[in-house]
């Protein structure tokens, strides 16, 4: 295939990859009426895909690509005589990463309300992205992240024949041989922690890990050759550059929400992806930084083109399409609701949180529901930077985590049960509805 077919073919992956990017971060894990935990179907599978392919791309990035043969020489997997053997201790390997990873995917969704309200600190977010800029520029080659070398041996050290020493190198192999895995691990963490759901962190860091681990697992089982590297490393760190300035405006539009203006518009759903695909066809992956003027020119633009793509795409309202009728003035929302008779539903939410935007997108916007709350005041109180008012509001209805709606009977008292403290599918919620009088 030509070159040039290659770039067009790879503009429309992206395009379309950026305008069904919504739908395939998806659900994950979804609360049950039972308060269970069950793995949405098709939209969770989607996020879990990601994080994969997140993994698989990360460990091709210059920083731990080098560092995978060697490694599995210090596990002795390669050298092993049986070929069960070598599976066993590359397997047992990639496990010890994945269970370090699951660990921290597990501490960031526990963190809970602590960690929500240091997002709705905008200098916090405004920090954040800071962060992610100066890992985006590392991607770009402003400069590398790596350990000290003499850092790297003595963690080396670790190792050692056997499963145990396999088992201890991937536990710290975030150290070792993924120090690239820095800037797109946070954005994981991040994104798990304003979830909330803790089995969820763990099985997204699980399946990011075993990403990451995939070419170790494949040289250390099937004695693979590794291509050499070359450009195609650049273009990878490129893609994940481009993510983290997105990541970074995201952060940015959540402190100061006039900055999201601009993605309200359904305008905003053409545009991002025709955004992305110029990028793309500009050279934001392919080209380089070390060429010509015009060719770091071309670079730059493609990069601006799929950052404001991404982010167009990002920014955009979750809750279009919502069928619910809610109004913003709590103290005027229980006077109409004492005044007519009616229950209150009462929807505390953050722009920062990810089950927030799962129950606009998935919940508020089905019928039964949306006729279901016409005999309720549907109110919405928005967390996403507190102040005074927020905070009394949280303690007045005992809220300890974003989402959280609470529900006031029709004789104006505050109920215990039903309480939605997660995301809700839509069956599950209009029962939890039927239950209030």
């Amino acid at each position: 295939m030509r070159p040039t077919s290659i770039l067009l073919l790879g503009a429309v992956a992206a395009a379309a990859a950026v305008y069904f990017l919504p739908d395939l971060l998806g659900q994950g894990l979804v609360s049950g009426t039972g308060g269970e935990l069950d793995l949405a179907a098709g939209a969770g599978v989607g996020a879990l895909g990601m994080a994969w392919m997140g993994g698989v791309l990360t460990s091709l990035t210059p920083c731990v690509y080098p560092l995978i043969p060697i490694t599995m020489g210090v596990i002795g997997a390669r050298e092993a005589k049986s070929r069960w053997k070598s599976l066993g201790l590359t397997t047992t390997y990639v496990l010890g990463m994945a269970l370090m990873f699951s660990a921290l995917g597990f501490a960031a969704a526990s963190s809970g309300q602590a960690f929500g309200t240091v997002l709705a600190n905008r200098w916090v977010l405004a920090g954040l992205a800071l962060f992610f800029l100066v890992m985006a520029s590392s991607m770009f080659g402003a400069f590398e992240i790596a350990l000290p070398q003499s850092l790297a041996r003595r963690l080396n050290q670790v190792g050692g024949a056997g499963a145990g020493g396999a088992l201890a190198m991937g536990l710290v192999a975030g150290l070792v041989a993924a120090p690239c895995t820095g800037p797109v691990l946070a954005s994981l963490l991040t994104f798990v922690a304003s979830a909330g759901e803790p089995l969820f962190g763990v099985l997204l860091l699980f399946v990011y890990a075993l990403g990451v681990g995939l070419p170790f697992f494949l040289i250390g089982a099937f004695s693979l050759s590794l291509p050499r590297s070359g450009p195609w490393m650049d273009g990878v760190k490129s893609v994940f550059g481009i993510a983290l300035v997105a990541m970074a405006l995201l952060y940015l539009k959540t402190a100061w929400p006039a900055l999201g203006s601009v993605a309200a518009g359904s305008w905003a759903l053409v545009l991002a992806p025709a955004g992305v695909a110029a990028g793309v066809l500009l050279g934001a992956v392919h080209r380089s930084w070390h060429g010509g003027a015009a060719e770091r020119g071309l670079k730059a633009a493609g990069i601006g083109l799929a950052v404001l793509g991404l982010f167009l795409r990002l920014a955009a309202p979750a809750h279009a399409g919502e069928l619910v009728a809610w109004v913003s003035d709590h103290d005027a929302a229980l006077a109409r609701a004492q005044a007519e008779g009616k229950p209150v539903m009462i929807d505390f939410y953050a722009d920062w949180c990810a089950a927030c935007k799962e129950l606009d997108k998935y919940t508020y916007t089905d019928a039964k529901v949306a006729a279901e709350a016409e005999r309720f005041v549907s109110l919405k109180i928005d967390g996403t930077v507190e102040d005074a008012a927020i905070l009394e509001l949280y303690e007045r209805y005992a809220v300890q985590g974003l989402p959280t709606i609470v529900f006031i009977g029709s004789d104006g008292k505050v109920l215990e049960k039903p309480r939605v403290t997660g995301f809700v599918q839509a069956p599950a919620f209009l029962e939890l509805m039927q239950q209030v009088r």
